[in-house]
């Protein structure tokens, strides 16, 4: 797959080259490693001019064929000076990157800058023996993202017409082509600023690449355990007899050079001495050997690895060293890695039947796929799992997340048609962005429950890699909740949840019955559905169940018929203390059987029993593996959880809008804007912009600020006043006196020269204390309810924004309202209603309704303007008034900065 003629011909290398530009500065945060269409990974970087011996030996390994589609000659060898202009570039105007899986080239793009300073010409050349991974596509996603970086948003190509995989690339990438067919060449031309079209492309690839990426290694062919042992207990030991006993059906190979058998199979020496092939290789060594044994793998062609290895996030810094460089020699050669300290993987599809983990037995098949980090809070949820009789799917334990993420597993549970609910217990996030993405998009079909602290994202457990965030910390939790994601604080929270999702309808909406052999423990439980939005349709009590067994669970089937049946009921309760005549698996049986045949979940909750080998939290009967009634011995955990279902089935019926696009918004510009105003800034510094600046930015996206004037003299104070219009305001400058009447920082309704001028002075004299700061005049506003908006660029959640009600609301009560853009309509229209303090803005206690849709159209567009600009670090709204004639900003606060690196980068890249 080869293309570009163009750049070669435009050069005459018969002239010297003084006019070509020098190298620039290697710009190492384009360094990606990158997942391929096969799931396989390759190193994506900058070509540097040390790659001249690389990139000559990757052009005599082509065919005639090839170079002759790529240089439209024959070359058996490229020049000095070819070389020269093909590996010194500026990273600017003149940008290539190389595509290397073991340190060897296996793809080349690059683009140069045409004397239209916006428009670049592409070509790249794949090798033979890689086409079809995807190599080409990636490439142009990575030259267009450092393209658009440098100023350039138009690429050219000349092709020619038999070469139709390029062709193809170009027209399967969401981009709108011309093209025209002259002198035997096809010409092709497109923006390359993302459409949603070609965002839709690389969010499929990616899909699809991470996808397959995972279940290659949930499914593999084959299985070698490196570091065996015949040692009872050792880890090694219990690996290999997991995978045995599991029944793994493919071949099951034992690696360690002091025994001749292990486990009932032939131990060899080294994975090169193995009769087949391998393609997942389970790694048990001590730490300090793992380097060897990862070179030894790639030789052996193994695709991905599954390292239980201790000895990284328990070693400081150096153990954090050891890791970062056991996950780049992996991706060099093109190899996942699960762990290191990993608990391993399960996969109980009947064709597979994989037990490579710590995990003594398989557990039962069923629809539920999990997710966890350490190896300590993965043995936690996989007891948890058990213990309830929950069927799973599969399992993922990453233990440090080095490389295998929850976003991964995510890619692969969406097209798994064996798992119909997911959870996650996440310790740290690598890029919540992707999360968020991924979790919307999962959660449409399947239910997403995470598991998170209260420090998750603001710390970083051992050995996990990553941002922290910033942003406040009900911003992630926020995010969550736009996402469809059922959120939960423990591994039991979890399990609660997982019991109803992984087997159960969904209910149709919040109305409950609840059924009880109680009326007091019928009263309490009603009670706490309805404080957590449930809505009690039906309260049957007193049920008498001490009647002989066949009399009351007969009593009990009817009264549940009934219930059933009752259209204003989407789901049911039965809350039960002990009955001499019926036990606790009688009545499961009884819900279960009223239950089949129905739309509706139905749970069970068992107080006051005082056997403690009773089972109590769980799938009832037991004999049904997976498929009974969820059961809890708290009938507070189960209206809790079904209580979160319930959400996330009203999440799941909601329209959730289209992606707001406000007109009048002018991105082009403002990115030019950004970049002259950013000229000055180096490094990690912010510029905060002066007021003239973020007004006329601001306004490129329709957001008007309402025009002020700081003022030394009175005289220049009572001309402003003049321009803005009488009443006016008189305030001062500093940020934490400007808003506060009561300490002397704001005057209102101020209507002449005269009023002005002894306004000033007993102002000046009221700040006195604090310092004298500086006093501006603004037009006075309509009177309204003042808001407050605010939009950051997080070190790992992005953009952010954020909203509430001046005053003590935010300031005292912390009642904001957060989202991740990009906002669709739904987000919006959550978001403006989501501080609690949102009611004064509908009539509250007789005040007057504001304009809600002219605050949901500036929310839309301060979201928008912080997706599309990165540079904004922050954008701050205080006060807007809303009043029922509209919104209006009387104060903004803007800096910005250098984004070389964000979390949600336009190009496709595993986390480093």
């Amino acid at each position: 797959m080869y293309c570009g003629k163009g750049v070669l011909r435009k050069i005459d290398y018969a002239k010297p080259m003084v006019d070509e530009p020098g190298t620039g500065v290697y710009p190492e945060y384009w360094e990606a490693d990158v997942v391929l269409r096969d799931g396989g990974i390759a190193h994506l970087r900058p070509i540097s001019p040390a790659d001249a011996d690389a990139v000559q030996a990757f052009h005599a390994g082509q065919s005639q064929a090839s170079i002759y589609l790529r240089f439209f000659s024959f070359k058996a060898r490229l020049s000095s000076k070819e070389l020269r202009r093909f590996t010194e570039v500026d990273h600017t105007d003149r940008v290539a990157f190389v595509i290397t899986i073991g340190g060897a080239i296996v793809g080349i793009g690059r683009y140069d800058r045409l004397e239209d300073r916006g428009e670049a010409e592409v070509a790249f050349n794949i090798s033979d023996a890689q086409q079809g991974r995807g190599i080409g596509s990636t490439l142009l996603e990575h030259l267009a993202a450092a393209a658009r970086e440098n100023g350039i948003h138009r690429f050219t190509a000349e092709v020619l017409p038999e070469n139709s995989k390029m062709l193809r690339v170009f027209a399967d990438a969401g981009y709108r082509l011309s093209r025209h067919f002259d002198d035997g060449v096809v010409s092709v031309a497109f923006n390359i600023d993302p459409t949603r079209e070609s965002l839709a492309v690389m969010e499929s690839r990616e899909h699809r690449a991470e996808a397959r990426s995972v279940r290659d290694l949930l499914a593999p062919s084959s299985i070698a355990v490196i570091g065996a042992s015949r040692k009872w207990g050792s880890v090694g030991y219990q690996l290999l007899e997991h995978v045995i006993e599991g029944g793994f059906g493919g071949p099951v190979y034992a690696v360690n050079p002091e025994a001749f058998e292990l486990g009932g199979v032939k131990s060899y020496a080294r994975i090169a001495d193995l009769p087949g092939p391998v393609q997942l290789a389970v790694i048990a060594v001590p730490v300090e050997e793992v380097p060897k044994v990862v070179d030894d793998c790639a030789a052996a062609g193994v695709k991905g690895l599954v390292v239980a290895t201790a000895g990284y996030a328990d070693d400081g810094e150096r153990g954090l060293l050891r890791q970062q460089a056991l996950v780049r020699q992996a991706r060099s050669y093109g190899m996942r890695v699960i762990g290191p300290e990993s608990l391993g993987i399960i996969n109980t599809h009947p064709g597979v039947s994989l037990n490579a983990s710590m995990a003594p037995a398989m557990p039962p098949r069923g629809r539920l796929g999990l997710f966890t980090q350490s190896a300590a809070i993965g043995v936690s949820v996989y007891a948890a799992a058990v213990r309830r009789g929950l069927g799973l799917s599969s399992l993922l334990s990453a233990g440090n997340r080095a490389d295998v993420s929850g976003n991964d597993v995510m890619q692969f549970w969406e097209d798994d048609p064996d798992t119909g609910a997911v959870g996650l217990y996440l310790e740290s996030m690598g890029n919540p962005r992707k999360f968020s993405r991924l979790a919307r998009r999962l959660a449409r079909s399947k239910a997403v429950i995470v598991a998170k602290s209260d420090l998750t994202g603001r710390s970083l457990p051992p050995g996990h890699v990553g941002r922290t965030t910033m942003a406040p910390a009900s911003a992630l939790d926020a995010m969550m909740r736009q996402s469809g994601v059922i959120s939960v604080e423990t591994v039991e929270q979890l399990m609660d949840v997982a019991q109803i999702v992984s087997g159960q309808p969904l209910p149709q909406g919040p109305g409950l019955a609840v059924v009880s052999n109680s009326a007091a423990l019928g009263k309490v439980v009603a009670d706490s559905a309805g404080h957590h939005g449930l809505r009690v349709e039906k309260l049957v009590t007193g049920l008498d169940l001490d009647s002989g067994a066949s009399v009351s669970l007969e009593r009990l089937r009817t009264q549940l018929r009934d219930v059933f049946a009752d259209g204003a009921v989407h789901s049911v309760m039965a809350a039960m203390i002990p009955a001499r005549s019926v036990s606790t698996e009688d009545i499961a049986k009884v819900l279960a059987d009223c239950a089949a045949g129905t739309s509706k979940p139905v749970v069970a909750a068992f107080g006051g029993v005082l056997d403690p080998a009773a089972r109590l939290d769980g799938m009832l009967p037991a004999e049904a593996a997976g498929a009974g009634v969820p059961c809890y011995s708290s009938p507070g955990n189960a209206v809790a959880a079904l209580a979160a279902i319930a959400g996330y089935s009203a999440w799941l019926g909601r329209d959730q809008g289209l992606l707001v696009e406000p007109e009048g918004c002018d991105p082009e510009g403002t990115r030019e804007d950004l970049e002259r105003l950013l000229a000055p800034v180096h490094g990690e510094q912010l510029l905060r912009l002066e007021p003239e600046d973020a007004a006329s930015l601001l306004a490129r996206y329709g957001m008007v600020v309402e025009p002020s004037a700081v003022f030394e003299h009175d005289d220049d104070a009572v001309a402003a006043a003049g321009r803005l219009g009488w009443p006016v305001v008189l305030k001062t400058t500093d940020p934490a006196l400007r808003h506060r009447i009561d300490l002397g920082g704001v005057r209102l309704d101020i209507e002449d020269a005269d009023s002005l001028r002894r306004n000033i002075a007993q102002m000046r004299r009221a700040l006195a204390p604090f310092g004298s700061p500086a006093l501006e005049v603004q037009a006075m506003a309509p009177v309204g309810q003042a808001c407050i908006f605010r939009a950051i660029e997080d070190p790992l959640l992005g953009p952010v924004v954020s909203y509430g009600l001046a005053g003590d609301a935010v300031n005292l009560l912390d009642d904001w309202a957060h989202r991740a853009p990009p906002l669709s309509t739904t987000d919006v229209h959550d978001f403006i209603r989501g501080p609690r303090a949102s009611l004064r803005l509908f009539g509250y206690q007789g005040l007057p309704a504001v304009d809600v849709a002219a605050l949901e159209d500036l929310a839309a567009r301060v979201a928008r303007l912080k997706d599309d600009h990165p540079e904004i670090a922050l954008v701050e709204f205080n006060p807007v008034l809303a009043n029922p004639e509209g919104a209006r900003i009387l104060a903004a606060e803007v800096w910005i900065g250098n984004a070389a690196q964000r979390t949600d980068s336009a190009r496709r890249a595993m986390r480093r």
